[in-house]
């Protein structure tokens, strides 16, 4: 059987050879996507390895994956949920548990963020029946403006959820002070910035709770996924509850009795002795990913570190190359302190530049190079955000100033030389003064570049 499996393997490594083999860059034809999947051999012989075993709920992979991000992040606990929105979710709304007692955050209660990012960083804190307190953000790094977070703080507020925005570090000596202060809750979204760093401190371990995202727009990927992650075995266990229905039971897959109490204790009204595995101590979810996901994810936590070194390096080729525009382009950097695993390459065109956003994201996109918006922009103008109950420090101008004029391109390991090269070469044209003639026109392909 196991000569059977490991032939099996083999020809999936032949395969791939085949099937998912690189091809030359065509610049006539090809698009340069600002993010995707990058795998290899490995990740497809894992994924068909597990798929052999036909456990198709956590298993062996499960664990493995799990362990390898805690060993990674240096924290006691990390859970496999099926998104990166689903561990936002999980990770706040552990925060509210009954088990925290006086600590636990309630309805009304104040959660500290930013309008200039993803909604899956604020919807948990509107789903929990608790409040958003909006600040703005700074150009160039579009984090928390510091000076607006101290601001923030008022006699409701309980927390603080931010993202590291695109890979950036915040200002984690203005956060932490302010949570050890005032006693608040940490929930950091790091889903763009698994590797990044805070005065060699790998974000997602500031605070209470974090969260990572596995889409495969990011840096390692399962397709679809999240994790959990904490150093905190009580706030671990309440996140494995409500990611798993909201059970009080925390035994893994096909484990009985982990306890030692499963018939033996009292809960609520229930009759005494009733069967632990059936306990529910808080409303909650199926948020659980599959093991065939997490056998992708240790083969692509293997890689993490050269995926990192590929971001840094693209996005130091396309910072140099873009200087000589920063009279009309607002350029990305490090804040003091950061070591920033880069999501992408984001740039806000300066008010007085001599052309729009649209106009420049128009001729990339003409030229087959994928641009996004700086996500939301400002979210408090979607229509599911409109009306909420919050709280807005400022006027949060320079988010609508993201919402106008900022977008990015990508820089993930997928990106080589030929591409680099194709869109400096096309930010080059267009800072020339060519324009493209109407959305979706095809200029052909750029001029050959020598390096």
């Amino acid at each position: 059987m196991t000569d059977r499996r490991t032939e099996i393997l083999d020809l999936v490594g032949k395969y791939h050879g085949e099937r998912h083999a690189a091809k030359p860059f065509d610049p006539a034809h090809d698009p340069v996507h600002y993010a995707g999947r990058v795998f290899g051999e490995e990740e497809l012989r894992y994924l068909v390895d597990s798929s052999l075993d036909f456990y198709l709920t956590a298993s062996r992979f499960t664990e493995e994956f799990e362990a390898g991000i805690a060993d990674y992040l240096g924290v006691s606990d990390a859970l496999f949920v099926n998104s990166g929105s689903s561990a936002n979710l999980v990770a706040l709304t552990a925060l509210t548990s009954p088990k925290l007692g006086e600590r636990a955050l309630r309805p009304g209660d104040e959660v500290i963020t930013v309008a200039a990012g993803f909604p899956s960083t604020v919807a948990p804190i509107v789903q929990n029946g608790l409040v958003p307190v909006f600040v703005d953000v700074t150009l160039g790094d579009y984090n928390a403006d510091p000076e607006q977070l101290r601001a923030a703080v008022g006699e409701r507020t309980r927390a603080i959820m931010l993202a590291h925005t695109l890979g950036v570090p915040y200002d984690l000596d203005t956060v932490m002070e302010l949570v050890e202060k005032h006693d608040l809750w940490l929930v950091e979204d790091d889903c763009d910035a698994l590797g990044s760093r805070y005065r060699d401190r790998l974000t997602g371990t500031f605070g209470h709770l974090a969260a990572l995202s596995f889409y495969p727009a990011h840096h390692i990927t399962t397709g679809e996924g999240g994790m959990v992650v904490t150093d905190d075995e009580e706030l671990a266990r309440i996140a494995r509850s409500i990611r798993d229905w909201g059970r009080d039971c925390y035994c893994a897959g096909g484990e009985n009795n982990t306890c030692g109490k499963r018939f033996t204790q009292q809960f609520g009204s229930l009759p005494h002795g009733y069967d632990h595995k059936y306990v529910y101590s808080h409303l909650g979810y199926n948020l659980k990913a599959t093991d065939m996901q997490a056998a992708i994810g240790c083969a692509q936590l293997a890689r993490l570190p050269e995926f990192i070194a590929a971001r840094k390096h693209n996005h130091a080729r396309l910072l140099e190359a873009l200087r000589p525009f920063e009279d009309r382009l607002i350029l990305p950097f490090a804040p003091p302190h950061t070591e920033p695993s880069w999501f992408c390459f984001v740039i806000t065109v300066r008010e007085d530049a001599g052309f729009t956003r649209n106009e420049l994201t128009g001729f990339l996109e003409a030229n087959r190079i994928e641009t996004r918006n700086l996500f939301s922009g400002n979210l408090l103008r979607h229509p599911a955000f409109e009306s909420i109950e919050r709280r807005v420090v400022g006027d949060l101008a320079t988010t609508d100033a993201v919402m106008e004029r900022t977008f990015f391109v990508g820089v993930y390991p997928g990106i080589d030389a030929a591409r680099l090269e194709y869109m400096v070469e096309a930010f080059r044209r267009f800072m020339a003064g060519e324009r493209a003639t109407g959305e979706g026109a095809d200029h052909g392909p750029l001029a050959p570049v020598d390096r």
